[in-house]
């Protein structure tokens, strides 16, 4: 299984006055018509984003916690399954495992004329320090889907499939905005459903939102605040040219064809004049030229026998 593993010292952190919630904002569609910048279109995915601020018992210090999994840009493909971090001072210096699945898989691919994101995640288990043995949320599938085109509008897409359980309970989610969901002595997480956005060049897509307010008061965990976002996509259309729509040439080989049959006289392919149908009616641009050779022909028929007539009687 792989894992991705960061090390966080408290001592560090307060160093650095890392005192304040640290979230890491979600990929976001914004109209700044950068797409023509570099030609190229831009696109990204991530499976899980987690920005979290895990406060100590024993200690007056909060610790972030901020982390990714596949998280990938264009063109690239990531397909980790786990996600473990390791916290000073939390759950006894052992990794906590954030995320575990069967399936976590991202992709993203951008040419001049298309550029594509797409995020997918199935059985996935959601763990936050201090709850070892309670998942914050387990999804059966979800996905997200950001396409930017040259030319036509951008689409996102993002779909959550099967049942979803967060913090034991099975949690029926509304399009018209988010579930809360409180367990007594645990915490409160909202859960906000398939949320996307566009505009003009830009997609951007999210299949899962949760903002999470838990106090475990255990393994040395007071609180945990913050927010994870599963399967997010999001593409900047290139400024490439827009598909051709115009309808598909003619075939070269098919060649005019001469009006030499005996049909009704309609003109049969393209370049065929009218005149040529005109012959099987005896008219045409040659017909006064054809009548006046054979009226000379026959005058001089008749002078010859004239003459000849002539000759005899002498």
């Amino acid at each position: 299984m792989n894992s991705n593993t960061f090390r966080m010292p408290a001592a560090v952190l307060l160093a650095t006055g890392a005192m304040a919630l640290l979230t890491a904002p979600p990929a976001a569609a914004t109209g700044g018509g950068g797409a023509g910048a570099g030609g190229e279109g831009k696109a990204g995915a991530v499976v899980l984003r987690a920005g979290l601020d895990v406060g100590l018992l024993n200690k007056t210090v909060h610790v972030p916690l901020e982390a990714t999994l596949n998280e990938v840009s264009a063109p690239a493909t990531a397909e980790k399954t786990a996600l473990t971090v390791t916290l000073d001072g939390v759950e006894g210096n052992r990794p906590v495992s954030v995320l575990r699945a069967d399936v976590a898989t991202s992709k993203a691919t951008a040419d001049k004329n298309r550029a594509e994101a797409e995020a997918n995640l199935a059985k996935a288990t959601v763990h936050v320090p201090g709850l070892p043995l309670l998942s914050l949320v387990e999804v059966e599938k979800v996905t997200s889907k950001a396409v930017c085109e040259a030319g036509r509008k951008p689409v996102a897409s993002a779909n959550v499939l099967g049942k979803v359980t967060a913090l034991g309970k099975k949690v029926t989610l509304s399009a018209g905005g988010p579930t809360k969901l409180e367990v007594p002595g645990v915490g409160v997480v909202h859960l906000e459903l398939s949320g996307t956005q566009t505009t003009s060049t830009t997609a951007a897509a999210a299949a899962l939102r949760l903002k999470v307010s838990v106090n475990p008061l255990n393994l040395n965990v007071a609180q945990v605040e913050g927010e994870i976002v599963l399967a997010e996509a999001h593409c900047e259309t290139p400024a490439g040219p827009a598909p051709s729509s115009a309808p598909p040439a003619a075939n070269p080989d098919i060649k005019p064809q001469a009006g030499t049959g005996t049909g009704s006289g309609s003109a049969i392919a393209s370049g065929v004049t009218a005149d040529a149908n005109l012959a099987e009616t005896g008219g045409g641009s040659l017909t006064p030229y054809v009548a006046g050779g054979a009226l000379f022909l026959l005058g001089i028929g008749g002078v010859a026998l004239l003459v000849t007539r002539r000759g005899r009687a002498s």
